[in-house]
């Protein structure tokens, strides 16, 4: 099956677009403003009016629909608060890039709307096709398209238009986008245009070419083989202290970050560079896929400059690695005067 893109949307800017994110010791709110989420845009930004834009549903179904922004605003609303991650360049995959956010979605679930659709037996995968097109790592591409397993389309999926209680911000998908929580943001398709059930995965280099890990063997070597970039790993970063902040001997310091990941985080350490290892930290329950805050007390006892750091395990038991992979430990290093 070939993806046919869209009518072509004016794009402002085109080409690949950025807006860096907060770091992590300005994680400061628990909801991170619109204005300080992650944007990061492959193939530039389409400007798409509300009253035009339409998206499809249509492929392995009995019932196609053609859905406007009007017909989902008159769906049930559905909220959900969650993470929001960048995987980092899949040209550098493993390197770690701390892009995150947490973040009041709105829309309809898309459960929702597979049940109007009615999904054929044979379907097995969601092709979410976007407005946006172009030139990307001097490979064209007609339109971003990402695909998703139909069992992963449960009732926390949502085809989304309000973020933290307004609309969506055209660089964040105006007017209508995919959210996966738990998944990495690549997966969250922006501009919806059109959604088709098939049996297998899409084709187009988002899929085929890029976003994708390869598979160690219980030894770490390679097998050949490569899986889709979806679920987030677990990962942590410490907002306070802040890096190269300046803190007093002796005085009690109180640590403090956010966990996450797909599955949820069950518990983090912190390492306070001061020969007394790895530490539990007090840890929120999870609440959906939001993130979860940690916090851990620290009296230093010497000079000099020391780096702290923390690790998250998920419910799965994945424990976030040392280095060599997108969500290896972050590090802040502080001086004790």
């Amino acid at each position: 099956m070939r993806v046919t893109p869209a009518p072509r949307p004016t794009l402002d800017p085109s080409g690949p677009y950025m807006r860096h994110p907060l770091q992590p010791h300005q994680l400061l709110d628990r909801i991170t403003r619109v204005q300080d989420t992650i944007v990061l845009c492959r193939l530039g930004v389409p400007r798409l009016e509300a009253d035009a834009w339409s998206m499809s549903v249509d492929g392995l179904v009995r019932r196609p629909l053609h859905l406007t922004l009007a017909d989902l605003k008159r769906r049930p609303r559905a909220e959900i608060t969650s993470i929001h991650q960048c995987c980092g360049s899949p040209l550098h995959p493993e390197v770690p890039t701390r892009r995150v956010c947490n973040v009041v979605w709105g829309g309809v679930t898309l459960s929702g709307v597979l049940a109007e659709c009615e999904p054929d037996p044979a379907a097995r995968f969601i092709w979410s096709i976007g407005a946006d097109h172009g030139v990307f790592n001097d490979v064209s591409c007609e339109a971003y398209v990402k695909d998703l397993p139909l069992e992963r389309a449960a009732d926390d999926v949502l085809i989304a238009f309000e973020m933290n209680g307004a609309p969506l911000p055209p660089e964040n998908g105006y007017p209508a986008r995919l959210v996966i929580p738990g998944y990495y943001g690549t997966n969250s398709v922006k501009w919806l245009s059109r959604m088709t059930l098939a049996s297998s995965r899409a084709p187009g280099p988002f899929t085929t070419r890029w976003y994708n890990d390869p598979v160690h063997d219980a030894s770490g070597q390679p097998t050949g083989e490569i899986r889709p970039v979806r679920s987030i790993a677990p990962e942590s970063v410490i907002v306070s202290p802040a890096p190269g902040q300046s803190l007093a001997v002796g005085e009690s310091i109180d640590v403090w970050g956010w966990a996450w990941a797909d599955t949820g985080a069950a518990s983090v350490e912190v390492n306070i560079g001061d020969g007394d290892g790895w530490m539990p930290a007090a840890l929120e329950p999870p609440v959906g896929h939001a993130w979860q805050r940690f916090a851990a007390s620290w009296r230093p006892r010497h000079r000099g400059e020391h780096v702290l750091c923390s690790r998250a395990r998920s419910a799965d038991g994945q424990l976030q690695p040392a280095s060599g992979a997108r969500n290896e430990v972050y590090r802040v290093p502080v001086h004790i005067a």
